[in-house]
């Protein structure tokens, strides 16, 4: 009996296993449609790396950026990967990123930097402006594994806070970056929505006219949670409290210990105004 036991827990185990990600079949698709043989591919689970820069340099960017990101962020927030394999394709540069983005998807990159498409469940980067964006859009597809209610203005801040980051005390860390420069100027010409509008807005309204304000306030306020050793503690109250506050203006406010937050946003807009970068 404890033979049959056994047997029949390894034969489930096998199975739970046989049903995770298939990499030698994905990676012999991949393959087919490589644009040219100066492509290389290195597994980097729960990603697929692809890049046209030597093998050694794909390598090290799968391992020092990739990894380091994908161990970090899973040890802050995400507990669960994405649930299929996620192409990143690291393009050299300008040029080889808008060629071979119309040749493999057919469309032009609206971005400059990279983008994350859940459609053709890939990231694509311009690699030569850094890695910032690809630590960003990173965030994206374990957001979806792991909040799938999560509003836009929260899904891009924490995306844009590790744009420019590092590592302290084992702990991936947002710092200041080039977002700074304009919200400063928001915030001197008082341009800036009260951040219960900020939570409050729809996909459409985040990413509409004014989405590079939006993104900018949405990282700085992580970003003043982050300094004040409030992040993980916001990010713990959001997503168990969702149903009950989806936008997470409420929990804001809870977590902050503010009531008053037209009071809070004038302190927090002087505490920018003398921010760094």
């Amino acid at each position: 009996m404890r033979t049959l036991i056994t047997i029949t827990l390894l034969v489930a185990t096998l199975g739970a296993q046989d049903k995770g990600p298939d990499y030698a079949s994905h990676i012999a698709k991949l393959k087919k449609k490589l644009p040219h043989a100066g492509f290389h591919i290195v597994i980097q689970k729960p990603f697929v790396v692809i890049g046209d820069e030597s093998r050694v340099v794909i390598e090290r960017r799968s391992k020092r950026t990739v990894k380091w990101a994908v161990d970090l962020l899973k040890q802050d927030y995400f507990p669960k990967d994405p649930n299929h394999i996620i192409d990143v394709w690291l393009f050299k540069d300008k040029r080889s990123y808008r060629q071979h983005v119309k040749q493999l998807w057919d469309v032009t990159p609206h971005t400059p930097y990279g983008y994350y498409s859940r459609q053709h469940r890939v990231l694509v980067m311009n690699i030569e402006t850094g890695g910032g964006t690809l630590v960003h859009e990173i965030v994206h597809p374990f957001m979806e594994a792991n909040f799938e209610a999560c509003p836009a203005w929260f899904n891009e801040g924490l995306a844009s806070l590790y744009e420019q980051c590092g590592e302290a005390d084992g702990k991936i860390q947002g710092r200041t970056n080039w977002r700074l420069r304009g919200l400063k100027r928001s915030v001197e010409k008082k341009e800036l929505p009260t951040f219960e509008w900020l939570c409050g807005t729809s996909t459409a309204r985040f990413y509409g006219e004014r989405s590079g304000r939006n993104y900018a306030q949405a990282r700085y306020l992580l970003y003043y949670l982050q300094q004040k050793k409030l992040l993980r503690k916001y990010w713990k109250a959001f997503t168990a409290g969702v149903k009950k506050d989806p936008s997470g203006y409420a929990t804001l406010q809870k977590i902050l210990g503010r009531t008053d937050m037209k009071a809070f946003q004038k302190d927090w807009e002087a505490w920018v105004l003398k921010l760094k970068y």
